[in-house]
């Protein structure tokens, strides 16, 4: 790959987005990337990135600025679990995605890479780990960010079907690690349990990656996925009682003991969402992330290692490379700081 290989990046300003705005910039890819006027900038300064000023809901924006692209990776995605309204999340992820693709095809690029994520995939009845094999329908997903992201899905992969739009899809699973500047919900939560302010828990699962991995994962998609294929880009599965244990290791507190029913959290999380509406800001606990706590998000990342050669480090390096990322940029509570080589390692 030489500079001359232009790509089209959406997102970039986001966790996921920036982590492969890394990785095609190490990759030497020349990177045109859309980001929106109200978005936080100033860390791609210096990554070599022309930055466009736009938005997904601007279709004829959207194709000027992929005009003389040779590839597209659209990232970019609202993945808040509350907002004020639905149709915000669906403008976001749907009309958005719709746009960009459109625009694909019109600029005639060579491959796109498509961000979805493993909400769109149905867990096995039986408690096995979730593949690619299955799909779960939109009317089945919890809240507008998965019904969002299942609908997406679905267009891009009728696209493939009926349009011959060249894209491939991924599907990350739960990315942690350096540059959550917002943060994401689960980075929030390392840096609840870091801080020592989250005292119970509801025992959950999930599967925790590094935003690196993810990265590199995009990248490979690129170069050696098939066209109309998806790919779960993971990590390790992990208990939620686990991870509160590890991050409380690396900063040297005690763990959380007291487990209590999922539905015991219902009313904080109603109050939660009261107060966010009239404040704006999106609150820890949320009535969706309650439901979808009921249930274990493991997952198979098999196909993409078999075909894509993808390849995931250890959960602990991932979380505690976050931890330090937090520590160090300020978000982790009065007196809390890493402990050296805490938790690290399988």
């Amino acid at each position: 790959m030489t500079g001359h290989d232009i790509v089209f990046l959406t997102g970039a300003s986001g966790f996921v987005g920036g982590a492969v705005l890394r990785t095609l910039t190490q990759g030497g890819f020349a990177i045109r990337a859309l980001v929106r006027s109200t978005s936080r900038r100033d860390h791609l300064a210096g990554s070599g990135a022309h930055v466009v000023e736009g938005d997904l809901r601007d279709q004829s924006g959207i194709r000027k600025a992929m005009s003389g692209c040779r590839y597209v990776f659209h990232v970019a995605a609202d993945y808040r679990l509350w907002s004020r309204g639905r149709a915000e999340t669906f403008a976001s992820n749907l009309a958005g995605t719709r746009h960009v693709m459109e625009a694909a095809l019109a600029a005639g690029v060579e491959r796109v890479v498509y961000t979805s994520s493993v909400a769109t995939l149905a867990q096995p009845h039986d408690g096995s780990v979730a593949d690619e094999s299955v799909s779960l329908p939109e009317q089945h997903g919890i809240g507008a960010y998965k019904r969002s992201k299942i609908a997406a899905e679905d267009l891009v992969r009728n696209m493939v079907a009926e349009r011959a739009l060249p894209a491939v899809i991924v599907n990350p699973s739960t990315p942690i690690g350096p540059g959550d500047l917002r943060p994401t919900p689960t980075g929030r939560i390392i840096v609840e349990a870091a801080s020592g302010r989250i005292p119970m828990f509801v025992e959950t699962g999930l599967n925790l990656v590094h935003v690196d991995d993810v990265a590199d994962g995009h990248l490979a998609a690129l170069q050696r996925g098939t066209v109309g294929e998806r790919y779960i880009l993971g990590g390790q599965n992990v208990l939620f009682s686990q991870m509160l244990a590890d991050i409380a290791e690396m900063v040297g507190r005690r763990p959380p003991r007291l487990r209590i029913p999922w539905y015991a959290t219902l009313p904080v999380a109603c109050v939660s969402e009261a107060l966010a509406f009239f404040s704006g800001h999106e609150p820890l606990a949320t009535l969706n992330g309650v439901r979808m706590a009921r249930e274990r998000m493991f997952f198979n990342s098999a196909k993409a290692e078999t075909e894509l050669g993808y390849r995931a480090r250890p959960y602990r390096d991932a979380l505690r490379d976050a931890v330090r990322w937090f520590y160090e940029e300020g978000y982790l509570g009065r007196g809390v700081r890493p402990i050296a080589g805490g938790a690290a390692g399988a």
